[in-house]
């Protein structure tokens, strides 16, 4: 086992690693940039390296300085977390070259699926449906052709994009035509990789993920999957395990996830991304090759610590699991809280933090970094904590949720805090009667 991993993250996810690792008997470093300077993760980790000034690129996504702490540090291997270096295979590969042990997939599998497009091909040769699309478009006249083929409405997105980020409806031939190469530059500026697919846009569905971990060798297991649906501007809010989507369905995109991770012998944690239409039929989106935000709702109906079971496997110490022992109990919901106004188009809200005090009782867990007095740095993601409760079934775990938010005071900015108090009290939520277009056609906001 290791003796010391750096974390090349930060905030909330970082102090997740760092817990988990001080269980394990390993001792953490983690980097910083100047504007994390008094963060929690900085302040409890073992060392602390600081790497850059607070812009990501000088700092989190500074390569150079991030292996630089790696070897001054004396660390083994390095945790990503989850987005800056967490699916970038050039970095797995330099921390290959350098003797560091990468937690996390091989730069050949995050090549394999880290493109959009790469992932739809493999999807197609392990038998695995997918939303009708094109591979990478190279013109306005190869985008025109492909939409005349597949329908209007489209979606342009960006092949090396995530996080809701890089994408665009089209729902004319004028739209595309002004559209395409915008949507080029905005993914060559997100991701530094210009290159763009296109699917069939869905206007209502749900979004439905599996989560699987692999020991490198052919194993892969599945940890239940996930219902993401709550959304806006597709970026996540509300996530909860498992789905209420019918038993044989459920365990039709379960197989389809595991296949799919077995047929590239996936390592480490990852999660398949799958959407749904109202008829039942699901495609595969994309492949995380990280751990997820969300990561928790399946700890909690798993009783597994995924963090753990990721070093694990990054260590030589294979994947001890078999499908088997994997035993889903009870209904978990999580609560992204995020420092932005709902009422604004959820603007950003930085800023000191004057008081906080967060939910407690049985069945409840609260993933955060801040703190009262604590200033939230404007240059990053606004997530600032994730609250999440287990209950014996949907129906208590969501009673549950309402409590622990409003048992949740944060002072200062704005959160999504006020706004989930009325999801919960939603009669469409209440039933799982979700789509990703629920804050649009179900809340009054």
């Amino acid at each position: 086992m290791f003796k010391k991993i750096l974390i090349a993250n930060r905030g909330e996810i970082a102090l997740r690693v760092i817990r988990t690792a001080r269980e394990m008997g390993i001792q953490t470093v983690v980097v910083y940039s100047t504007a994390d300077e008094k963060s929690l993760p900085v302040l409890l980790a073992d060392e602390s390296v600081c790497v850059g000034p607070p812009a990501s690129n000088q700092s989190y996504l500074n390569i150079p300085n991030i292996l630089s702490a790696a070897l001054m540090t004396g660390a083994e291997a390095i945790h990503p977390g989850y987005g800056f270096m967490a699916e970038n295979p050039d970095f797995a590969e330099m921390c290959r070259e350098h003797g560091i042990v990468f937690i996390g997939p091989t730069p050949e599998s995050m090549r394999a699926l880290g493109s959009k497009a790469g992932g739809r091909e493999i999807a197609a040769q392990s038998n695995v449906p997918t939303v009708p699309g094109t591979g990478v478009l190279e013109s306005v006249d190869a985008a025109l052709l492909a939409a005349k083929q597949i329908g209007y409405p489209v979606l342009l997105k960006a092949s090396a994009g995530g996080g809701g980020r890089g994408q665009k409806v089209i729902r004319t031939q004028e739209e595309l035509q002004k559209g395409f190469n915008q949507a080029q530059e905005e993914a060559r500026l997100y991701f530094g990789d210009p290159a763009i697919i296109m699917e069939k846009f869905l206007e209502e569905f749900r979004h439905i993920e599996v989560q699987v971990m692999g020991d490198g060798q052919g194993h892969v297991i599945h940890i239940g999957e996930r219902d993401c649906s709550i959304q806006r501007r597709n970026q996540k809010l509300i996530e909860e395990a498992p789905s209420t989507l019918p038993e044989s369905l459920r365990q039709e995109i379960l197989a389809a996830g595991v296949r799919l991770a077995q047929f590239v012998n996936y390592a480490g944690a990852g999660t398949l991304e799958f959407i749904m239409d109202r008829d039942g039929n699901y495609y595969f989106m994309e492949m995380n090759t990280r751990i997820q935000v969300e990561h928790c709702v399946s700890e909690m109906i798993s009783s597994l610590d995924l963090v753990r079971l990721q070093i694990e496997i990054a260590a030589g110490l294979g994947l001890n699991i078999q499908q088997d022992d994997v035993k889903l109990h009870g209904h978990a919901i999580e609560c992204r809280i995020n420092a932005e106004d709902p009422d604004k188009d959820f603007r950003p809200a930085a800023g000191k933090i004057d008081d906080a005090h967060f939910a407690g009782g049985a069945g409840v867990r609260v993933d955060t970094h801040v703190y009262s007095g604590y200033s939230i740095p404007p240059h990053y993601d606004s997530l600032i904590g994730k609250l999440i409760v287990w209950h014996e079934d949907r129906d208590k775990a969501v009673s549950r949720m309402k409590r622990a938010l409003e048992e949740t005071v944060i002072q200062g900015p704005k959160t999504t805090i006020p706004l989930y108090i009325k999801i919960m009290d939603n009669p469409f939520y209440k039933r799982g009667a979700v789509m990703t277009n629920f804050l649009k056609t179900r809340m009054e906001m």
